[in-house]
């Protein structure tokens, strides 16, 4: 298939622009602004859910789980002074949306349950409707919400981690007691203000969705120099298979990028490329 020389250019610049924004820390998204190809809402959610579903996966196993191998705890009271513990995988999703949100105020991200552990978690309404598909088909769920003006995506979160299933079952408020591992605890809900999204705007979104995701580690590691004695880590270039260490902000950024940068790159291009041109008639 030929691209015509306007849509090569057009993609080229787009494709610089991504490079650019996936090694440098962008400035704040302005409200609503940005420009490019307009890209359906449901796509841009789509690969900042996938964007944000494997930095949670990379800290539940290799910070959380290992590290509760060598003595790190994490609780839901992480952030009390006297309490020398992390945020669990959860938590650290509730700290990116926070400073997700102060970025772009038009996203919003969400994870809640049908069985939450704390009752701010609990879809209720339609949402709560919508999450019963979304259990039993174990498939994304997208809505538009005509009286807000946002589209909504939900996406299956399932208990992928051992220690996700220990948690649960063992935390003293959980309404359920009996998870296994694989079963869907929840969805990732994310909603954004309008139908269709500029692609510039799509790449500035899952460039601070990665700012905001280190963002929030930082702070545990923040909270983690206030620990004494043996139970505070070592933190460097090290990650807890290794021992009782953390790894520092920058480690973990670079982590972030090597897992996620190709594949996330990818998908955007696929958002924007232009169509396939159809074969010629034989």
């Amino acid at each position: 298939m030929k691209i015509s020389a306007p849509a090569a250019a057009s993609v080229g610049a787009f494709l610089l622009a991504a490079i650019y924004l996936f090694v440098s820390a962008p400035p704040a998204l302005p409200d609503r602004q940005g420009g490019g190809q307009m890209v359906p809402a449901e796509t841009a959610l789509a690969l900042l859910d996938a964007e944000s579903a494997s930095i949670r996966a990379m800290y539940t196993r290799e910070i959380v789980g290992e590290g509760g191998k060598h003595g790190l705890a994490f609780r839901e009271d992480w952030k009390k002074e006297e309490v020398k513990a992390g945020p669990l995988p959860a938590l650290l999703l509730r700290e990116t949306s926070a400073r997700l949100q102060m970025r772009v105020p038009e996203l919003a991200l969400f994870l809640g349950s049908d069985y939450p552990l704390v009752k701010e978690n609990l879809f209720t309404g339609q949402q709560a409707v919508y999450y019963q598909e979304v259990k039993k088909t174990m498939q994304p769920k997208f809505f538009f919400d005509a009286a807000q003006g946002r589209t909504t995506a939900m996406f299956p979160d399932r208990a992928s981690a051992k220690a996700c299933v220990t948690c649960h079952n063992e935390h003293p408020n959980t309404p359920k007691k009996d998870w296994v591992l694989d079963e869907p605890m929840g969805a990732t809900t994310w909603s954004y203000a309008g139908k269709q999204v500029p692609s510039e705007t799509m790449l500035r979104m899952i460039a601070q969705l990665r700012v905001s995701a280190v963002d929030a580690y930082g702070s545990y590691l923040q909270k983690v120099t206030r620990f004494e004695g043996a139970t505070r880590p070592t933190v460097g270039d090290k990650w807890p298979r290794e021992g009782n260490y953390l790894p520092d902000v920058e480690t973990f950024r670079k982590a972030v990028e090597t897992a996620n940068s190709m594949r996330t790159l990818n998908g955007v291009l696929a958002a924007v490329s232009p169509p396939r041109a159809p074969e010629p008639k034989k």
